[in-house]
């Protein structure tokens, strides 16, 4: 009844506002084909190639002293997990699932390892969030410490989630970093695909943009979502909810309404939170912080569409971004002093010059992408179209 009752609303909801909805779909569709699609392709493929070639399996045994005690996870779960940060959302959950496909985790770690593993890029935390929103770059460390922390701190906790059920097999081998072994892994790891080069290429990118496809879909729903919620009157009044917790919290009431659309998209969200007529400043910062951490519910439902493709479940990811909205919030209060109002007084001859430059640079990615992103995007479709027309021309 609630799928039913909510896709008669947004079925509704169209027919009333065709220009609204038709203009949030283009601000949707403009986000994915400028930023996201070209900013997460080159890691998607570049992890399909990893794993494929058995380089992830090598790094797997030597990170295994590490990870195996922080996270009880295997030492592959570092590729992910780095390959996350620097990638962003949902490049850990993709990853994840695909070393669950080649039988690396087993189900519970895999779950262990999407709970922790998906996270803002420092493109959107720095250039987007920082930059773009704040206008002020040295929020952007305070935010990604905040961020980062949280989500190991997140790590660290759900190495306790299935303790009870895991398999009891002998890890002694495993702990022991040997060059040897790592090299011997790789290559049994390659010797067991028995694809050519070529074939593992194509595969790559065939594989990424599906999965990028798939993104820009959740992403253009969800922005009209959003905009419908709010024409037909329903975000305000669940935003009256919002301002009796945000009282509770000795926070400001005017970031009910902004919150709760950065439950939903997050980029939405943290620009409505900038521009809040609000104060202090780091009620805005703690706010934002939580629904990065959070991920927002368009995020979510990409993850939950990867999800569905393997065995592992949804609810330990949707139980880790709880967590890690509420680690990152208590981070931003406990470093707000010392990470930037510390930094902002302090007057330097070199940190206005470093805070520039930085400024610069991510203000230069974001220029670029938009500038060349839908060039790149054009072109990596077309170019999967190619690869499965010859497919299909062969057989």
């Amino acid at each position: 009844m609630l799928f039913a009752g909510t896709t008669l609303f947004m079925t509704f909801a169209l027919i009333t506002y065709p220009d609204q909805a038709f203009e949030a779909s283009l601000r949707g569709l403009s986000m994915w084909l400028e930023k996201v699609f070209p900013s997460l392709l080159p890691f998607f493929i570049t992890a399909e190639l990893l794993i494929g070639f058995g380089v992830v399996k090598f790094l797997g045994v030597l990170c295994e002293p590490i990870m195996r005690p922080l996270f009880n996870v295997p030492g592959v779960g570092s590729f992910a997990w780095a390959m996350g940060m620097a990638s962003g959302y949902p490049t850990g959950a993709k990853i994840s699932v695909r070393l669950r496909e080649e039988k690396q985790l087993t189900r519970l770690e895999g779950e262990r390892l999407v709970s922790f593993t998906n996270a803002s890029s420092p493109l959107f935390i720095f250039g987007v969030v920082a930059v773009g929103f704040f206008y002020d770059a040295k929020l952007g460390i305070l935010l990604a410490i905040a961020h980062y922390g949280g989500n190991a701190l997140v790590g660290i906790c759900m190495r306790f989630y299935g303790r009870e059920e895991s398999s009891l097999r002998n890890r002694n081998e495993d702990q022991k970093v040997s060059i040897v072994r790592a090299f011997q892994e790789m290559h049994s790891t390659r010797l067991k695909d028995p694809r050519p080069i070529g074939e593992i290429f194509g595969d790559a990118v065939i594989n990424s943009i599906k999965t990028l496809v798939m993104v820009g879909g959740f992403i253009i729903i969800f922005s009209v979502f959003i905009k419908l919620l709010y024409i037909v009157g329903i975000s305000p009044v669940i935003a009256s909810i919002f301002k009796v917790i945000l009282h509770l919290f000795s926070m400001p009431v005017e970031l009910a309404l902004p919150i709760f659309s950065g439950l939903f998209e997050i980029t939405i969200g943290s620009d409505m939170i900038t521009k809040a007529t609000a104060d202090p400043l780091i009620a805005k910062v703690v706010a934002v912080s939580f629904i990065l951490g959070f991920n927002g519910f368009s995020i979510q439902a990409q993850v939950a569409s990867i999800l569905a493709k393997s065995d592992l479940r949804f609810f330990p990811y949707f139980f880790g971004r709880i967590l890690h909205g509420t680690f990152a919030s208590i981070l931003i209060l406990l470093l707000y002093k010392p990470f930037y109002l510390d930094r902002k007084v302090t007057n330097l001859d070199g940190l206005p010059v470093a805070g520039h430059m930085q400024e610069n640079f991510w203000q230069h990615c974001l220029d670029y992408l938009q500038m060349f992103g839908p060039i790149i995007s054009i072109f990596f479709i077309s170019l999967a179209f190619l690869i499965l027309l010859r497919r299909q021309l062969i057989k």
